[in-house]
C-alpha cells in the first residue's frame, strides 16, 4: 500500500519542480521531503522525479504515478471531508397518520432537517393502530396517533372533530342495507361507523375500500356510499355531511415520544403546533415535558 504522506511529497515535488518549494507548502524541511521522495521511490522500485534536471521534473514513470497520487489524495480528502461532516449520523424515526401527512407538517420536518443536519429523518405515514404498535416496541421514536382517548403517556392530544360525508348530489335518502366507504380493517373509523350503523339498528355494506384518505373522499364525492371522516380533511372535495348522523363525538390525536428533550423534544413541539393549528384555536394545548 503507497503510504498517503509519500504520495502528498511527491506530488508537491511534482507541482512545484523544486525540493525547496514544495518542502515550504507542506511546512517541511527540504531534507524531510526529499527522505519521503526517496522511500516512495524504494516502495515503487522506480526513480520518479529527474533530479538533474533544471528545472527538476517528473521521470517517465513518475508522470504514470503522478495522476494516481493525486486520485488517491483526493479520494482521502472527500472520505475525511464526509466524515468530518456530521449530516445523517443520528436517525429520528416517525409515525404519522396518512391524513396528518399533510403540507404544513411536511415543512416542519423539512424546517427541523435544515436545522440539524446531524439528524436523519426517517418519517413513515400509516394506520395509527399499526404506527402505535410500532412505537410501543421501540421501531419509532415519535408516533402520532388517532385513538377514541389518550394513553397516559402522551405528550400532547387535541380533539379532532368527526362527521359522516355523502356526495354533494347524494339522493334524499339512502337504501338499506346503507353502502359504506371505508378504510381498511384494524383502521379507526371503520369501526366507528359500524358500531354506529348498528346503533342506528341499519343494515350495512363495505362498498369501497380505500387506502388513502384522498381514495376514500373521491369514493364518497362519486356516490359510493357514507363515511365518518375527520370533518377539517374534505377541504376541495364535493361532499356533504350526512345530516341524519350528527352528534359524532371527536376523535383524540395524540403524540407520543421517548423523550421531551434536545432535538426530538423541540420537534415534538413543533408537531403539536401543526396539530393545534389544524385543531383551530380552542383546542390549543400545552405539551409535556
Amino acid at each position: 500500500m503507497l503510504d498517503p504522506r509519500l504520495l502528498r511529497a511527491f506530488a508537491a515535488i511534482a507541482d512545484a519542480n523544486s525540493f525547496t518549494l514544495a518542502a515550504d507548502r507542506l511546512s517541511m524541511t527540504q531534507s524531510t521531503i526529499s527522505q519521503q521522495l526517496a522511500r516512495l521511490e524504494e516502495a515503487v522500485g522506480q526513480v520518479l522525479i529527474d533530479r538533474a534536471a533544471r528545472p527538476i521534473q517528473p521521470t517517465a514513470a513518475g508522470e504514470r504515478l503522478l495522476g494516481y497520487a493525486r486520485r488517491i489524495l483526493a479520494l482521502q480528502e472527500e472520505a475525511a471531508s464526509a466524515l468530518r461532516d456530521p449530516a445523517g449520523t443520528v436517525s429520528l424515526r416517525i409515525g404519522v397518520p396518512e391524513d396528518l401527512a399533510s403540507a404544513p407538517m411536511a415543512q416542519t420536518f423539512a424546517d427541523f432537517a435544515r436545522r440539524h443536519r446531524e439528524i436523519h429523518l426517517d418519517v413513515t405515514a400509516g394506520l395509527s393502530r399499526e404506527l402505535m404498535r410500532r412505537y410501543r416496541s421501540g421501531e419509532l421514536d415519535i408516533a402520532i396517533a388517532k385513538e377514541a382517548t389518550a394513553s397516559p403517556d402522551h405528550r400532547a392530544s387535541f380533539p379532532e372533530a368527526m362527521a359522516w360525508f355523502e356526495s354533494a348530489e347524494a339522493p334524499p335518502a339512502w337504501p338499506i342495507p346503507v353502502p359504506l366507504v371505508a378504510f381498511p380493517p384494524a383502521g379507526l373509523y371503520r369501526e366507528a361507523m359500524f358500531q354506529r350503523l348498528e346503533d342506528e339498528q341499519l343494515g350495512w355494506y363495505i362498498a369501497f375500500t380505500g387506502n388513502s384518505l384522498h381514495n376514500v373522499l373521491v369514493a364518497v364525492e362519486a356516490g359510493l356510499g357514507l363515511s365518518l371522516l375527520p370533518s377539517n380533511a374534505v377541504a376541495g372535495y364535493r361532499v356533504r355531511r350526512h345530516a341524519p348522523f350528527e352528534g359524532e363525538p371527536p376523535i383524540a390525536v395524540s403524540i407520543y415520544a421517548g423523550e421531551g428533550t434536545g432535538p426530538l423534544g423541540e420537534l415534538v413541539q413543533q408537531m403539536a403546533a401543526v396539530l393545534a393549528a389544524r385543531c383551530g384555536q380552542p383546542c390549543k394545548a400545552p405539551v409535556r415535558l
